[in-house]
């Protein structure tokens, strides 16, 4: 995928995150596509993925995931580091009023039609859990 191509694909990602629907985020992944948060288990498949979404979404009904840069590394297996910035506020179902500002990375395997075949997802859990707990320190 030329450079172009992939910051546009990233982008566009970036706003499925955004955009309270899921099956929108699943969609970038191939088939039998997973998605691994913090060395977790995998979420294999686009019904698992848009799960993991869901869980997000739900949290963070104002959930915004901004890209803040994608770096190329064709020498690697994951050759696609997607870098990104969540906010919102954490008022779904038992939530915590609290916001958060949390940044990250996705390191892609895309298959051959561009989409991501496996992404390894990571973010600082306990700096998380602490703002959802006691809110973002600005």
């Amino acid at each position: 995928m030329d450079p172009t191509a992939s910051n546009e694909f990233a982008e566009r990602y970036a706003k499925a995150w955004c955009s309270q629907n899921p099956e929108a985020v699943a969609a970038f992944y191939s088939e039998n596509g997973s998605l691994r948060v913090n060395g977790g288990l995998p979420a294999v498949g686009r019904e698992a993925i848009a799960d993991v979404a869901r869980g997000f979404m739900t949290a963070f009904p104002d959930m915004k995931v901004t890209m803040d840069d994608l770096v190329h590394n064709p020498h690697e297996p994951y050759g696609t580091a997607f870098h990104w910035t969540l906010t919102g506020t954490n008022t779904g179902p038992g939530g915590t009023g609290k916001r958060v500002r949390i940044s990250g990375y996705e390191l892609w395997q895309l298959d051959e039609e561009g989409l991501i075949r496996d992404s390894k997802g990571h973010f600082d859990a306990a700096e998380y859990e602490r703002q959802v707990m006691h809110g973002v320190v600005e």
